[in-house]
């Protein structure tokens, strides 16, 4: 018993160590960077971070969760018998499934719950279905390495429920992995920039409207130019 308080403090105070320092502004960038990211500790606080396809995240803004991209399976065997006496050693299988989150797990990312979870073998427990279309609020942006420090960063947000509610005895969201949350759809970002591939989506269909006169040329044009910067803009890496 005496070996287990021990490993859990200190477990608990390896998350406070590395959470001294402040980022105003992450990039995506910086965080394949390893001029940038091999100075930076894990857990470092994020004030706001930029994604790949340009969108910017902050402390406090409002966001929505999309529909979870994995799914959970349940099986239970249940003995043949009824009552006191056995039918023969016969025995029944049943399983459920339900829809859960791949990158959304229930709690802090190095929370109270996660250590114990670990502690003893237990798989993390993951958002389900019921939390589709939820808003939600940025509480904290953290980013640490995948590996050793010499290793790329990843983003973890901390979220919470609009008007401070909680979500039961967990409190918070962690996205365990910002950029794949939000490629997968699981994460929702307000007003979201469009990708190079839905602007030149949306100018195929627009010319399409105008072909069959649904649309005016004047329109289109006014559309091709708006749309003319994401599309001819360099692709990402």
């Amino acid at each position: 018993m005496k070996k287990t308080i021990t490993f859990f403090i200190v477990l608990m105070s390896g998350v406070n160590i590395y959470a001294q320092e402040n980022i105003d502004l992450l990039t995506y960038e910086n965080t394949q960077d390893i001029n940038f990211f091999s100075s930076i500790k894990n857990g470092a606080q994020v004030k706001e971070y930029v994604t790949v396809s340009k969108n910017s995240v902050k402390i406090g803004d409002t966001l929505i969760l999309g529909t979870p991209t994995s799914q959970e399976v349940n099986t239970r065997t249940y003995s043949g018998s009824y009552g006191t006496k056995a039918r023969g050693g016969v025995a029944q299988s049943r399983s459920t499934a339900k829809k859960t989150y791949e990158f959304l797990q229930m709690g802090r990312p190095a929370g109270f719950g996660s250590i114990m979870a670990a502690m003893n073998g237990d798989a993390q427990s993951m958002a389900d279905n019921s939390l589709k279309n939820t808003s939600v609020v940025v509480n904290e942006i953290k980013t640490y390495h995948r590996g050793s420090k010499n290793k790329p960063l990843y983003v973890v947000m901390v979220l919470g429920e609009i008007n401070g509610r909680a979500f039961g005895i967990n409190k918070y969201l962690s996205v365990m992995d910002t950029e794949l949350a939000i490629e997968s759809g699981e994460v929702l970002l307000k007003n979201r920039k469009m990708t190079r591939d839905e602007a030149i989506a949306k100018l195929k269909e627009a010319k399409e409207l105008m072909e069959i006169d649904m649309m005016s040329k004047e329109d289109f044009e006014k559309l091709k130019k708006e749309l003319a910067p994401i599309i001819t803009a360099k692709p990402q890496n």
